[in-house]
C-alpha cells in the first residue's frame, strides 16, 4: 500500500493578521510541519493543496495576494506538487485523483484547514473514491460558526467534525500517534 501526505489550504490568510483567521492555526501548522518533516525524511510523497478564490465577492485567498500563499511552516519543495483548487473538495476540477492513481497511492494522511469545510469535504470525497484516510486532528484548524442565532465555538466545531469523520471516513489520530503508524506501513 502506497501512502501520501496531503496538506490542504495551510495558507497565510488563515493565520493571525490574515483575512480569515482560524482558531489554533499556528499550533495546527506546527503539527503539520512535524508530519511533513516525517514524510520528507522517509522520502514519501507530499501533495500541497492551495485554494485560490474564484467566486465573485470572495474576501480571502484572492489570486496574487500574500494571503493566498502557502504558509512558510509547510512551504512546498520544488519536487512537491501543488494543486490549486477553487472549491472545498480538493478533487473537484483538479488533477489530484489522476496524480494519486498514477503514483499508485491508496492511503492518504491528511492535515489542513478548515476542518469543517475543505478538510471534511476532501476526506469524504477520498473515501468515496476508495482511498483509506488518516486525519491528523491536531494538524487542523477551524473557526466558530453560527446557525439560527446559536453560536458554536471553534472548539465545538472542531470536535464535532472530527467525531463525524472518525471511523467510517477516516482514522482520526494525533500527529504523535500517527508517525509510528507511518513507519509501520513501510515495514
Amino acid at each position: 500500500m502506497s501512502i501520501a501526505l496531503i496538506l490542504i489550504d495551510i495558507q497565510n490568510d488563515y493565520f493571525p493578521g490574515g483575512t480569515m483567521e482560524l482558531v489554533g492555526a499556528d499550533r495546527a501548522a506546527e503539527q503539520a510541519a512535524k508530519l511533513l518533516g516525517t514524510f520528507r525524511l522517509r522520502d514519501l510523497p507530499v501533495i500541497h493543496i492551495q485554494h485560490i478564490a474564484a467566486r465573485a465577492g470572495a474576501t480571502f485567498f484572492l489570486p496574487g495576494t500574500i494571503g493566498a500563499e502557502i504558509h512558510e511552516s509547510v512551504r512546498p519543495k520544488q519536487s512537491e506538487p501543488v494543486f490549486q483548487k477553487h472549491f472545498p473538495n480538493s478533487f473537484r476540477e483538479t488533477p489530484l485523483l489522476d496524480h494519486l492513481h498514477g503514483e499508485g497511492i491508496s492511503q492518504l494522511v491528511i492535515a489542513g484547514m478548515m476542518t469543517h469545510m475543505c478538510v471534511d469535504t476532501t476526506i469524504r470525497a477520498a473515501t468515496d473514491l476508495g482511498f483509506s484516510c488518516s486525519l491528523a486532528h491536531d494538524a487542523c484548524a477551524t473557526k466558530a460558526l453560527s446557525f439560527d442565532g446559536v453560536q458554536v465555538s471553534a472548539e465545538q466545531v472542531q470536535i464535532s467534525y472530527l467525531a463525524a469523520l472518525n471511523g467510517l471516513f477516516a482514522k482520526v489520530i494525533s500527529v504523535n500517534d500517527l508517525i509510528p503508524d507511518i513507519q509501520g506501513t513501510l515495514e
